[in-house]
């Protein structure tokens, strides 16, 4: 090759090697930063210096205009006249703002009254963790079983009446449940038997017997025309209430007393709770009564008997259980899997349980040490409230047929209302009037029986025990120590119960007549 051509070509291979080189480097671009924002030594000189006071003018010495602008453009090209120590800068821009998004009205804290709207003294109610004797029905009455007599309560008029008082041979009463309609109610006995009432009428309409062989403790309905039944011979009956021979199914799980029963919201499925600490699900469709029902699950987590149940209102197939004193806890459980959901310890034996229908909440009452009322939050299971003032186990709650107020009967022998469920906001608690609604219950206790043969007055240690309606003037009662005034109406001579408290120790303050007949306003 000619040695001139491959100079040539030499030559030219590096003139383009610079060219690229020097294009790559004009695409390149140096980046110098803010100096005013990193001058440390500078801004260290700078606070020193107006510490050590320097840099002040001297006023004496003079400068030529020429001299004086010669030193200010001098300070400027090096930058000497800066009076920012470091550079600032302006705020970043807010950041956009998205919570609004996420809920544009804010719910308000729900008030939960601290005390119990009402106390009614119920002397005669059974302390037994087995029996279920109080029920509030769809008609707003409630009823209560105290020893052999059933109760009824109108809560729209306030109106107390007796349903039925059974021979002592046949009590006491076990378990009282309302049929939907709030009109018919059945009451279960010591003695085996499952009577039916008729409310508005008080008239027996049936006898279910042949159902167990000892006391009927739990009861539900899963329509109106069909009545389950639960006894301490463990078995769980469906009862067809219209027909003559009532047994219709019968379901066989149980090895001691069944003691909690309750149908799903669907009518479906059926929880059943007994003393041989189970827990079974059972679905209507499987049962049969001449073959033997197998159960849909048989939950054995709870290690005591299991009494208290409830459905979930707002989430269908979920089931609320309680255990009795050793055991303690709340559990959940999904009843198409058998699965459990949760598990609560609460510290004291759970007497019974409800949901509030129109909040995710639960609440339970217990028993010792505390005997109270337990508000909680569903599912994270933290306690919202807690309530103490029953002095003995909380052993039944009912709901009103609106589900604001919360009925407690315990072993003190009180039942007290709570408006748990009712307060939607934060609000102050309102004063109670001067007449108080109910007020007749405050000293609920049966009178002598003599009254009935003795219509005037009687008077011991100076105190009225008994006086017929009407029939006695303010003459014969001696005002000096007057406490309370009992009332026995003549349509309940044969088992008064009403106790009313007179406004003062005065017999006028209770109304009295032209002619000075006790009126009876109190």
């Amino acid at each position: 090759m000619d040695v001139g051509l491959a100079n040539s070509s030499y030559i030219q291979a590096n003139r383009c090697i610079r060219r690229s080189s020097l294009n790559c480097r004009d695409d390149l671009d140096r980046f110098i930063p803010n100096r005013g924002a990193i001058d440390f030594d500078f801004a260290q000189y700078m606070l020193m210096k107006a510490r050590r006071g320097e840099g002040k003018e001297n006023l004496g010495v003079s400068s030529s205009p020429s001299s004086e602008a010669y030193r200010k453009q001098l300070a400027q090209a090096l930058n000497l006249n800066r009076t920012r120590i470091l550079s600032f800068r302006n705020k970043p821009s807010i950041p956009l703002q998205i919570d609004h998004l996420h809920e544009t009205n804010p719910r308000r804290r729900r008030y939960i009254p601290q005390k119990s709207e009402r106390t009614l003294q119920i002397p005669g109610i059974e302390d037994d963790y087995y029996f279920n004797s109080l029920d509030w029905g769809s008609k707003n009455v409630l009823a209560i079983a105290l020893e052999d007599t059933v109760h009824l309560w109108d809560a729209s008029n306030d109106d107390p009446r007796e349903l039925v008082t059974v021979d002592e041979e046949n009590g006491p009463v076990t378990s009282v449940k309302w049929a939907p309609d709030g009109l018919r109610i059945a009451v279960g006995l010591n003695n085996s038997d499952v009577q039916l009432w008729d409310s508005t009428a008080n008239k027996l309409l049936k006898t279910l017997r042949g159902c167990h062989s000892s006391f009927v403790g739990a009861l539900d309905w899963n329509n109106n025309d069909i009545l389950t039944t639960g006894g301490m011979d463990g078995l769980i009956v469906n009862n067809d209430v219209r027909m003559r021979d009532h047994i219709v199914e019968i379901y066989r799980g149980h090895s001691e007393m069944v003691c909690g029963l309750r149908w799903s919201p669907s009518g479906r499925k059926l929880a059943s709770g007994g003393s041989d600490n189970l827990l079974h699900i059972w679905d209507r469709s499987m049962a049969s009564l001449n073959s033997q029902t197998q159960w849909l699950h048989r939950l054995q987590d709870h290690t005591v008997a299991v009494k208290a149940l409830a459905w979930c209102p707002f989430q269908e197939n979920l089931l609320a259980s309680g255990g009795g004193l050793s055991d303690r806890c709340i559990k959940f459980w999904s009843t198409n899997t058998g699965a459990c959901l949760n598990s609560v310890d609460t510290g004291s034996q759970v007497c019974s349980l409800l949901w509030n229908r129109n909040e995710r909440e639960l609440l339970s009452s217990h028993g010792s040490l505390q005997n109270q009322l337990t508000l909680w939050e569903y599912p994270s299971m933290v306690k919202i409230a807690e309530r103490i003032e029953h002095t003995s186990r909380v052993l039944f709650m009912s709901q009103s047929p609106d589900g604001r107020i919360v009925a407690s009967a315990s072993a003190d022998q009180t039942l007290k209302l709570w408006n748990v469920f009712g307060t939607s906001e934060v609000a102050k608690p309102t004063q109670k009037a001067a007449h108080e609604p109910f007020a007749q219950f405050n000293r609920i206790r049966c009178i002598m029986k003599d009254l009935e043969e003795s219509p005037s007055t009687a008077v011991l240690d100076g105190e009225i025990t008994g006086i017929r309606f009407g029939l006695a003037s303010r003459d014969e009662i001696s005002t000096s120590s007057i406490s309370d005034c009992l009332i026995s109406h003549p349509s309940q001579l044969s088992n008064p119960f009403l106790s009313l408290p007179l406004e003062s120790g005065k017999c006028e303050s209770c109304g009295t007549d032209e002619i000075g007949e006790c009126e009876g306003h109190f």
